[in-house]
């Protein structure tokens, strides 16, 4: 008798939890059928191509480029078109500068289901973050960023800006010369994190010196694996994409690059406890970001 009590117990325990993931399965199922709605209204009065009846955009772009396929669309769409990744992500693709300034001055909400994708990288920070959290962030930086706001540019940093970009524009000039089509993306990500190294941490030539450097290698995993998540609408949800071989290489690439922001931080807290080297670095008339942050973070 007892035997079959606990048997009775576990099946009605079963169909207690088989009811239960019925009905939140059906919950989740309506609200993203009432985000695609409202999506799809937001987005009606613009034109785009034709869809997938369940990869949306996603596959066609997977199977011409992303890039091809987007350059296409821009001439066959010149104002703005509809872009969806599956049934019910879904962006406002804009080329036409009064587009822009219209949809960009509005206040709307950051959307989560993109800038999810993201926490892990880049944590609650200003870039994702909205609210509460924005306010409190906003003022804890507000006078480090008014430092920065009324200091003169660095004319060092300005150079990796400016063009004649150093060593970037002859190389172009050489490779232009073969009268070929080349890739500039790797060119000006290089330049771009290495214009950030020495703007915020000040380590231009030494930080990011080599093409092998495991921080640029991590930041361009990351970037790659994001745009890849984006178009695979499979991996939008956590539980499955962080089980799967691009999920853990995501994870292993965010732990790269923070641990070499955190060493640089370290690395840059402990020489300032130095009173020559502080001295040193207050009395410069243009300071690295990271110094003046971490300036304001003592004196407050």
């Amino acid at each position: 008798m007892v035997p079959s009590f606990f048997s009775l117990r576990l099946s009605c325990l079963g169909l207690w939890a088989s009811g239960l993931i019925l009905v939140l399965g059906f919950l989740k199922l309506i609200c993203l059928l009432l985000r695609r709605q409202r999506l799809a209204k937001a987005m009606g009065n613009f034109p785009g191509p034709p869809t997938h009846w369940l990869f949306g955009h996603a596959l066609e772009i997977l199977q011409t480029g992303s890039l091809d396929k987007v350059v296409s669309w821009a001439h066959q769409f010149p104002y703005a078109h509809q872009l969806w990744f599956g049934q019910f992500v879904g962006f406002l693709n804009i080329y036409e500068p009064d587009y822009a300034k219209a949809v960009y001055s509005r206040g709307d909400p950051k959307a989560p289901d993109v800038y999810d994708f993201l926490l892990q990288w880049i944590g609650q920070g200003l870039g994702v973050c909205e609210g509460g959290l924005v306010v409190e962030d906003r003022l804890c930086m507000g006078p480090g960023v008014k430092l920065v706001a009324s200091s003169p540019i660095d004319p060092h940093i300005a150079s990796y800006t400016l063009p004649p970009i150093p060593g970037l524009q002859d190389k172009w000039e050489e490779k232009a010369q073969e009268g070929k089509s080349f890739d500039i993306f790797c060119d000006v990500g290089h330049m771009a994190l290495d214009t950030l190294m020495k703007c915020i941490f000040g380590r231009g030539d030494t930080g990011l010196g080599h093409r092998d450097s495991s921080y640029y290698l991590a930041v361009s995993d990351l970037t790659l694996l994001t745009q890849q998540r984006l178009v695979s609408f499979h991996y939008h949800n956590d539980f499955i994409y962080w089980l799967t071989p691009h999920g853990r290489r995501f994870l292993r690439a965010c732990q790269v690059a923070h641990d070499h922001t955190d060493q640089v931080i370290r690395e840059r807290k402990a020489a300032l406890q130095d009173e020559k080297v502080r001295k040193k670095t207050q009395n410069r008339r243009h300071l690295d970001f990271l110094d003046i942050l971490l300036g304001v973070r003592v004196s407050t």
